[in-house]
């Protein structure tokens, strides 16, 4: 199994090894784990170990490399672009191109990455029944090398009802040497009848020593600069490029937060009342990274008042920030904060006014900020 695109995570490489040496390896896996630790980047170069480990030739792992491997199957997410026909039942096909492409970029991607790949503006992707139906009518063909035919579903959370029931059908009796790898952040919103035929495989983030290497290795970062970013990053190879990078999502967040909480101090209501406004630009999966980036300064915040430096995961940036601003936040507002947070997840994810949860959020700040 080639490993030099996968940062770290030896121990689930050094467990998919050894499951397949003793003829063990799973009908169905799932790979869970937070985002931007590797797990696609383990599913493919598994999935590639397995399609090629009998290819003296070396035929196979070519088209693997091109993507064109027809054993090897992809599903993800996609969104329903304006004026395609309703009829039409969207899958992953549809966006085929511009998956191979991002791809080819890299294994390590984000949903956002993805998004804008496919062009999406607000819209919400999902794996809908009409990628269930095409998986069934491939998965019913015989490998064409002979070996494995194996199947993986990036972020599997975001099959809808409909392609998950359908779906489950064959995950539980699934064709002769058929593999699954469903990889998700969020394993809880996969239906339970299908985890419980899965087995979990977990993905810690990347350990901090594996960090610092890929980052002077592969960007060629300084070694104090790399061990500042690797801890800022909990992990992440994802936020470790955009630490580096000194701009993207995470620096605007920042800004973001930094003006929600300062308006809400002055109880500025008018104000408060634009911000969530603002919050609207933004499409609905990039509102819950937001909110999700919201609960991670505020813990951090809260770390950062106990004066142990190994406690705390920030960006310069941020614990710049945090020294002025962590004591607003203390035992007696910290959880109801997350709470907040959560709530705000949970709704937009409902598919809830947006404009309605940030506003409501914000006028709960005011009360928590001055909790002290």
């Amino acid at each position: 199994m080639e490993t030099e695109r996968i940062i770290g995570q030896k121990e689930v490489i050094d467990r998919l090894l050894l499951l397949d040496k003793e003829d063990r390896v799973p009908h169905a896996m799932l790979f869970v784990g937070p985002q931007g630790v590797g797990k696609m980047a383990v599913a493919y170069e598994f999935a590639k170990h397995l399609l090629t480990k009998n290819d003296e030739r070396g035929n196979s792992a070519a088209m693997v490399e091109r993507l064109s491997h027809p054993d090897l199957i992809f599903s993800f997410p996609v969104i329903r672009p304006r004026g395609t026909n309703s009829d039409h039942q969207m899958e992953s096909d549809d966006f085929r191109t511009e998956w191979n492409e991002m791809l080819n970029d890299g294994l390590y991607f984000d949903n956002f990455t993805w998004m804008q790949q496919m062009g999406a503006e607000n819209q919400q992707a999902i794996i809908g029944v009409g990628e269930a139906n095409s998986l069934i009518r491939k998965l019913s063909l015989k490998s064409s090398q002979g070996g494995y035919k194996i199947n993986i579903i990036w972020q599997a959370e975001k099959m809808n009802q409909e392609s998950a029931n359908k779906l489950l059908k064959i995950i539980e009796e699934p064709p002769s040497k058929t593999i699954f790898i469903l990889t998700t952040e969020h394993p809880d919103l996969i239906l339970e009848t299908i985890r419980s035929r899965t087995q979990r495989i977990d993905f810690k983030p990347i350990a901090t020593a594996d960090l610092v290497q890929a980052l002077i290795v592969k960007r060629s970062v300084a070694g104090e600069m790399a061990n500042k970013v690797a801890r800022a990053s909990g992990g992440s190879w994802l936020q470790a490029l955009q630490i580096i990078s000194g701009s993207g999502e995470r620096q605007e967040f920042l800004e973001c937060f930094q003006h929600l909480m300062r308006t809400a101090y002055q109880k500025n209501v008018l104000e408060l009342k634009n911000w969530s406004q603002s919050c609207r630009q933004w499409g609905r999966e990039k509102q819950k990274r937001f909110l999700e980036y919201c609960s991670m300064i505020t813990r951090e915040c809260f770390m950062y008042n106990f004066n142990e430096p190994s406690l705390c995961y920030m960006t310069p940036t941020e614990e710049a920030f945090a020294s002025k601003f962590a004591r607003f936040i203390n035992e007696l507002n910290v959880i109801d904060f997350q709470s907040i947070y959560n709530t705000a997840i949970r709704d937009i994810s409902r598919n809830a006014s947006d404009n309605i949860v940030f506003y409501d959020l914000a006028l709960k700040v005011i009360i928590l900020i001055r909790r002290n």
